[in-house]
């Protein structure tokens, strides 16, 4: 049976009514209470005329308003659109103005931030605020403003004319290359995908998520969907320190914690307390390549927790996973195709890679998204034909053409290489930054590493590695040599920076991009030295 995304939440309370839902801090809802919550934030948005597909945008930080904003813009027959809670007011601007925004759900203090800017969206018509109404912020008299518990309905959803091929969400890229993308999904694409996440983690409604990514991350958002679709409960929480996260797990007796390579590459250093070894089930890593070095770093301290490795884009949700009891004898590869799902390797010509021979990773299946938001350019990009249809198919199936290059091993798993536009060009030689980055996760006391390339007045590229140290005794020389013993000449970094911290984007990953632009003239510097 198909549902639409909210149905989620109301199969569940009708299964168990009281079970919990979602835990803030003291407080719990279930699902009885969640679902009456969401129907009238449903019914509340339909009482402000919000139309088929008018997009509704939330800007909060986790909280029990944040996820029923979301579900009831759904169940209100209109498209909500996650925003990063940490992004500033001209990087909201942009995704205002991008997709049109009707109705913004946002806080008093996040209001007053955001007053110039929302003077330069002529497509807003509505502001929701949570907190104190007394502290509403002067705002241009053309916007309807509402307080959240004034807006709120009756707990009863709306009739509702939407099948699940209709758009759900716009989920914003963070823009790593350029204004970040509205990619856009259909309650079909995010049901399929709460669905074989939760087939391959076999979930249950005895599982209880901590949801530290941002829901404006596909990976983030998964943790409610696949909650959701299985009756588990989740935690919400933003996280100041990686130790408040390990914190949480214990005390919440959390049972499974997705998390990004930056944070894990922390907590593997951290001590874990009896509570949360004995309560974690399993840990994800997804948004990129897990370190080898971290990835047994965690398996020491959770020796009974199943880690899987997964890999996955936004225009496809999830495309592949490593089971558990392939991570040691396959600590470096992605693994294979989630249920649901076909990946292939592919040349620039659609045709299949041979065994181990690097190609473009094309995924296909029912959770391929619409497209982008507002730009048929980047659409056509990126959303191609699937390679291997019958010719006399007259509307071929589009599948995302990732941009990624893999290769496929002789037993089907898969091994990330990077991404095209990150290998390094340098003396004749392409060189993928995770090789150089892997070996200098090995050693003691290095938290974080990326390689990239800059131009170079000899070799075209040159190799630029920033390092992120745990203690002063690890040096740019240690490093240096370190990568000569393990790495071929034209692979070592012909510079090398200790920083303190290094910039992340929204989603918590490392910036390279950020990265590369401060090291961009680095080698020119040093030759006219």
């Amino acid at each position: 049976m198909a549902f639409l995304l909210h149905q989620l939440i109301t199969e569940s309370a009708r299964r168990s009514a009281d079970a919990p839902a979602l835990l803030f801090k003291q407080e719990q809802l279930t699902y009885a209470a969640l679902r009456d919550r969401v129907a009238r934030v449903a019914s509340g948005l339909r009482g402000l005329g919000v139309q088929r597909d008018e997009r509704v945008a939330v800007y909060l930080p986790k909280q029990f308003e944040t996820v029923t904003a979301m579900f009831g813009s759904m169940a209100a027959g209109g498209v909500f659109v996650p925003v990063n809670p940490i992004l500033k007011p001209e990087q909201v601007g942009h995704i205002l103005r991008d997709c049109a925004t009707r109705v913004l759900i946002t806080s008093v203090d996040r209001a007053a931030l955001l007053a110039d800017t929302l003077r330069e969206c002529p497509d807003l018509g509505y502001l929701i605020l949570t907190g104190d109404a007394d502290d509403t912020p002067a705002l241009d008299d053309g916007l309807v403003v509402q307080p959240w518990d004034y807006m709120l309905g009756e707990p009863q959803f709306p009739a509702s004319a939407r099948i699940d091929a209709d758009i759900a969400a716009i989920l914003y890229t963070s823009g790593s290359t350029g204004r970040p993308k509205g990619v856009v999904l259909s309650h079909h694409n995010m049901f399929a995908g709460a669905q074989s996440v939760a087939t391959y983690l076999e979930n249950t409604a005895a599982d209880r998520l901590l949801a530290v990514l941002p829901f404006s991350f596909d990976y983030g958002l998964s943790q409610l969907t696949t909650a959701f679709y299985v009756g588990a409960s989740v935690v919400l929480m933003d996280y100041l320190l990686p130790r408040d996260v390990i914190r949480a797990v214990a005390r919440y007796g959390v049972t499974g914690l997705a998390a990004v390579p930056p944070l894990w590459n922390q907590l593997a250093g951290l001590d874990w307390p009896d509570e949360a070894v004995a309560s974690l089930r399993y840990i994800t890593n997804s948004g990129g390549a897990m370190p080898v070095a971290t990835t047994q770093g965690l398996r020491a301290a959770l020796p009974n927790t199943s880690v899987y490795l997964m890999y996955g884009l936004t225009e496809a949700f999830r495309s592949t996973y490593l089971p558990p009891d392939q991570v040691d004898a396959r600590p470096e590869s992605m693994g294979r195709a989630i249920p649901n799902a076909e990946i292939l390797v592919v040349r620039p010509d659609g045709s299949e890679c041979d065994v181990d021979e690097p190609g473009e990773l094309v995924h296909r299946g029912a959770l391929v998204a619409l497209g982008y938001w507002n730009d048929r350019e980047k659409t056509d990009i990126r959303f191609k034909p699937a390679p291997g249809q019958p010719d006399g198919l007259p509307n071929p199936e589009l599948a995302v053409w990732s941009g990624d290059r893999v290769r496929r091993d002789a037993a089907g798993y898969l091994y990330f290489i990077g991404r095209d536009d990150e290998m390094i060009k340098t003396s004749g030689y392409r060189v993928s930054p995770g090789e150089v980055e892997e070996v200098v996760f090995q050693i003691d006391d290095v938290e974080q590493a990326v390689a990239f390339g800059a131009p170079h007045p000899q070799i075209g590229s040159g190799i630029v590695l920033v390092a992120q140290c745990q203690a002063e005794r690890v040096s740019a020389d240690d490093i240096a040599a370190h990568c000569r013993l393990h790495l071929p000449l034209y692979m070592l970094p012909g510079h090398i920076h200790i920083a303190e911290q290094l910039p992340r984007n929204p989603n918590g990953k490392i910036d390279r991009k950020s990265l590369a632009g401060q090291f961009a003239d680095v080698f020119s510097r040093e030759s006219s030295d």
